[in-house]
């Protein structure tokens, strides 16, 4: 996958066309992705309208989505935090325990009461030098007996 931020600062600050200037345009044209673009577009108050209009045409072509968003918006830095997946520890256990994926462990977890998951967690426990019971000692890691 090429830089597609290249073509985001383009498209929002330096108004270059990389496209129709680059040695093998075909090519550019091809790692142009309007679907990143858009979602990037898509972070900030004054680009996702014009996102939302181009993930509405998706059958153009690469050189109109990219013409129609360098044409339309207002030359700015555009910065921002791209949204992340949450990290939930109690998710991904119950992902590994039973084997599932995101959406039906996301079920599973509303169904499941708090005792459930301690004895998953328990049954998964594998130990490590980030356990919180292992003290450092003589140069060996050493469990703490309590």
């Amino acid at each position: 996958m090429s830089d597609i931020f290249k073509y985001i600062d383009a498209v929002s600050f330096s108004k270059e066309d990389l496209i129709r200037t680059a040695d093998m345009p075909d090519q550019a044209e091809k790692e142009y992705s309007a679907f990143m673009t858009n979602r990037a577009m898509s972070y900030h108050i004054d680009g996702i309208l014009y996102a939302n209009e181009m993930n509405l045409r998706w059958q153009l072509p690469n050189i109109c989505q990219f013409d129609y968003l360098i044409n339309t918006l207002r030359k700015r830095k555009r910065f921002g935090k791209w949204a992340k997946a949450e990290k939930n520890g109690d998710l991904d256990i119950v992902m590994e325990y039973f084997g599932f994926g995101r959406a039906k462990a996301e079920n599973a977890l509303r169904v499941l009461t708090p005792e459930q998951i301690a004895m998953i967690k328990k049954k998964l426990y594998k130990g490590g030098e980030n356990d919180k019971n292992i003290s450092r000692g003589s140069g060996r890691n050493q469990t703490k007996e309590s």
